[in-house]
C-alpha cells in the first residue's frame, strides 16, 4: 500500500512514525493531489529531488485544508525513514533553504533533545527569507532563524503537534549540553569598547572649566579660606568616578536584556500555559472516570433488579402449582 509504512522503520517515540502527524491531517495529505501524483514509490534519493523543487513552507490552507507539498513530503519522510546522516545532510545544505527547513522539522519530529539543539541551533545564523503558505492560503514572510526558532520553542508548527523536549537549561545544569555562545557577542563587545574608548577621549580632549570670579575673588581676599581644603560640593570628582559615571549601558545592551526578559517571561507563561493544560486533562479524566463507575453502579443494580423478578416469577409459578394440586385433591 502506497500509505503504509516501512517494514524496516523504527517506531519513533514509542508510536508508528506516520502518527507523529494527526489523523485527520494525514487524511488531507492522503486525498491531495501532489501525494497521489508525485509522493507514490519515492525513495531517500527521490526525495531529495522534490524537496529542490519546493517553495514555500507550510500545513493545511484553503477551505478544502489542502496539504502543501511540504507537508506532504514530510509525512512522505516519516513513512520511510530515511538515514540520520541524509537528514543532517539536508540541514547542512546551504543552497537550497527549504530543503534545510525540511531536514530541520523532520529532525525536530524523530530527533533527541540533544541532537535538535546539536543540529538545530546553528541555523540561527541564516537569516534567509522564506515564504509560509498560512491556513487561508496567503503567503507571509518569515526568515529561516525565526522558523527555528519556533521548532525549537512552539508546540505547533505547520499544523504539526511536535514532542516535547527537554530545556535546555536542564541540560547545560546536567552538564550534557555546553553554553550556547552567539555568534553576535563578539561584535556587541567590540561595539561597546569602541564606544568606552570614545567617550574616554572626549571627557580627556574637552576644555577645563575656567573658575568663576566670584571663587577667583575670594580666594584674593582670605588667604585661610585658601588653605583650607575644599568642600566636599566644590571637589573635582576622580577620574575613576567620573569614568565609572560614564559607562552606561549601550543600547545594543538593554535590546538584549530586554530580549531576554522578554523570552523568560515567555517561557514562564509557556509553563503556565502547560500546567494548566494538565490540570485540565486530569480534571477531564477524572470527570470520566466517575463516569464510568457511575454508568458500572448502574448496570449492577439492572442486573440485580433483573434477577430479583426472575426469581420472583419462578416462585409465583410454583406456589400457583401447589394450589392447583391442592384444589385437585379436594375434588376427589
Amino acid at each position: 500500500m502506497a500509505n503504509t509504512t516501512a517494514k524496516d522503520a523504527r517506531h519513533v517515540k514509542g508510536v508508528n512514525p506516520q502518527h507523529l502527524i494527526e489523523k485527520i491531517v494525514r487524511t488531507r495529505i492522503y486525498d491531495c493531489k501532489y501525494w497521489k501524483e508525485h509522493c507514490f514509490a519515492l525513495s531517500a534519493e527521490l526525495v531529495v529531488d522534490k524537496a529542490l523543487d519546493l517553495e514555500c513552507i507550510g500545513g493545511v490552507f484553503g477551505g478544502n485544508t489542502k496539504a502543501t507539498p511540504f507537508l506532504c513530503l514530510l509525512l512522505k519522510m516519516l513513512q520511510i525513514q530515511p538515514d540520520k546522516d541524509i537528514v543532517i545532510e539536508f540541514i547542512k545544505n546551504e543552497e537550497f533553504k527549504y530543503v534545510r527547513c525540511l531536514g530541520a522539522i523532520y529532525m525536530r519530529l524523530v530527533g533527541t533533545a540533544m541532537d535538535c539543539y546539536k543540529y538545530l541551533e546553528p541555523l540561527y545564523n541564516d537569516y534567509r527569507k522564506i515564504k509560509m503558505r498560512n491556513s487561508a492560503g496567503q503567503f507571509e514572510l518569515l526568515h529561516v532563524d525565526e522558523f527555528i526558532d519556533e521548532l525549537l520553542n512552539s508546540d505547533r508548527v505547520c499544523d504539526t503537534i511536535l514532542p516535547r523536549i527537554q530545556k535546555r537549561h536542564i541540560l547545560e545544569e546536567c552538564e550534557q549540553l555546553e553554553p550556547r555562545v552567539s555568534a553576535l557577542d563578539d561584535d556587541l563587545d567590540d561595539v561597546d569598547d569602541a564606544e568606552l574608548e570614545a567617550l574616554e577621549r572626549d571627557l580627556r580632549d574637552s576644555p577645563r572649566r575656567s573658575p568663576s570670579p566670584r571663587h577667583s575673588r575670594r580666594e584674593h581676599q582670605s588667604p585661610r579660606r585658601r588653605s583650607r581644603s575644599p568642600s566636599p560640593r566644590h571637589r573635582r570628582r576622580s577620574p575613576a568616578r567620573r569614568r565609572s559615571r560614564t559607562r552606561s549601558p549601550s543600547p545594543r545592551h538593554r535590546d538584549r536584556s530586554d530580549r531576554h526578559d522578554r523570552d523568560r517571561r515567555d517561557r514562564e507563561r509557556r509553563d503556565r500555559d502547560g500546567d494548566r493544560h494538565d490540570d485540565r486533562h486530569n480534571e477531564r479524566r477524572r470527570d470520566e472516570r466517575r463516569d464510568e463507575r457511575r454508568d458500572r453502579d448502574r448496570y449492577d443494580d439492572r442486573d440485580r433488579y433483573d434477577e430479583r423478578d426472575r426469581y420472583g416469577d419462578r416462585d409465583d409459578r410454583r406456589y400457583e402449582r401447589r394450589d392447583r394440586d391442592r384444589d385437585r385433591y379436594d375434588r376427589r
